[in-house]
């Protein structure tokens, strides 16, 4: 199993991520300060370079007006896409 950090999973979760901001019409640093956190912690976050945890995607969720259930809902039916994508290897 391939690390989750470098997998398609993560790299659709991220898409999702920054998508669900943008399409709240919200900033990074205006969701930085819903957060109570900076700008760069956002910026990290939405590049990969920090690893987010579900406790703190629902704070992500609840912060742009997104709920948590789905926005995972959407996460699962896109990885379920991707894995029945012909040529996908399954680990």
């Amino acid at each position: 199993m391939e690390k989750s950090l470098h997998s398609e999973g993560y790299a659709l979760f991220l898409r999702q991520f920054r998508a669900a901001r943008k399409s709240a019409g919200v900033t990074q640093i205006e969701l930085a300060k819903r957060l109570a956190e900076t700008q760069s912690f956002v910026s990290k976050c939405e590049r990969g370079e920090r690893r987010i945890d579900v406790v703190e995607l629902r704070e992500f969720c609840r912060a742009l007006g997104v709920p948590f259930n789905e926005f995972t809902r959407r996460l699962d039916t896109g990885m379920a896409r991707k894995r029945s994508t012909p040529g996908h290897r399954r680990v």
